[in-house]
C-alpha cells in the first residue's frame, strides 16, 4: 500500500471510520461493510485483512471490558454471578466453528486475489439483498444452526465478514444484554486464530498504516457508540434497506468490473 494516490488514501482513512462507526454501533459488522469499498479502491485483501484485524482486536477488547466494567457497577448490589457474556454459548459455537475457521484461513492463504475479490463481493451481495428486504439471516432449528455456525467460520476464516451468519444464530440464543459484548468475545476469539495464521505465513501486517488507520477508526468508533444507544431505541429498519441497496451496488459493481 505505498504506492497508492493521495485520493485513495484519503478514501481509505473514510472507509475505515465507516468500518469502526459500523462494528461499535451494530456490534458486528466492520469488515463485511468495510471491505468491498476497499477492494474498490484497491483489489488487495491480504492488504487490508490484517489492518481490519488488529482494529478487532482492540475494539473487541476494549468494548467488551468496557461491558463488563459497567455491569459490575450496576449490579453492585445483586447476584455476584451476572455476567455481559454468554460462555456457556459461546463455548458450544466455538467447538462447530473452529474446524471451518482452519480451513477457510487455509483458503485465503491459498487463493488467487482476484478469486477471493469475487467471492467477497458475492457474499456481500447475498447478504445487501436480505437488509434490502428487511429479511436478515434468522436461524429457528439446531440443525440449521450448525450448518450457519460452520459456514459462518469459513467465511471468518477466509475473509472476516461471516458475521451476518454467526449473528443470525447467536441472536436466537443469548439474551438481549448479552448479545453484542458475547460477539466481541468471540470475534476477539476468531480474529486471534487469524493474525497467528499471517505470522505464520508471514503476511505484512501493514503495521506502518496502523498509524494512521487506527485513529480513522477510533473516530468512527466514538461516532458509533452513540448511534448504538440512539439504535437501542429507534426503529432502524430505514438504515438498512439504504446500506443495502448500496452495498447491491457496490458488489455488482465489483463482480461486473473487478478493481485492478
Amino acid at each position: 500500500m505505498t504506492d497508492l494516490l493521495w485520493y485513495q488514501y484519503a478514501l481509505i482513512g473514510l472507509i475505515f471510520a465507516w468500518s469502526g462507526f459500523v462494528r461499535t454501533s451494530l456490534g458486528f459488522g466492520g469488515a463485511v461493510l468495510a471491505l468491498p469499498f476497499l477492494l474498490l479502491v484497491t483489489n488487495q485483501p491480504l492488504v487490508f485483512l490484517p489492518i481490519i484485524a488488529i482494529h478487532l482486536l482492540i475494539f473487541s477488547s476494549w468494548i467488551a471490558w468496557n461491558g463488563h466494567r459497567q455491569l459490575q457497577k450496576q449490579g453492585a448490589g445483586g447476584s455476584s454471578s451476572q455476567s455481559n457474556i454468554d460462555w456457556g454459548y459461546l463455548t458450544k459455537a466455538l467447538k462447530i466453528m473452529i474446524i471451518p475457521k482452519l480451513i477457510g484461513v487455509v483458503g485465503l492463504l491459498t487463493l488467487p486475489a482476484q478469486v477471493m475479490t469475487s467471492i467477497i463481493f458475492g457474499i456481500v451481495f447475498i447478504y445487501a439483498i436480505g437488509y434490502v428486504l428487511n429479511k436478515p439471516f434468522k436461524s429457528k432449528n439446531k440443525y440449521v444452526d450448525y450448518v450457519l455456525l460452520a459456514l459462518g467460520g469459513y467465511v471468518s476464516g477466509t475473509s472476516l465478514i461471516g458475521a451476518p451468519l454467526i449473528v443470525a444464530v447467536f441472536a436466537t440464543h443469548v439474551a438481549k444484554e448479552q448479545l453484542r459484548d458475547t460477539m466481541f468475545v468471540l470475534w476477539f476469539i476468531l480474529v486471534v486464530i487469524k493474525m497467528v495464521s499471517f505470522l505464520i505465513a508471514g503476511v505484512d501486517l501493514q503495521l506502518i498504516h496502523q498509524l494512521w488507520l487506527l485513529p480513522c477508526a477510533f473516530i468512527g468508533h466514538l461516532v458509533g457508540e452513540r448511534a448504538h444507544r440512539y439504535m437501542l431505541k429507534a426503529d432502524t429498519g430505514l438504515f438498512f434497506r439504504v446500506l443495502g441497496a448500496v452495498l447491491i451496488v457496490v458488489s455488482v459493481v465489483g463482480l461486473i468490473h473487478p478493481p485492478g
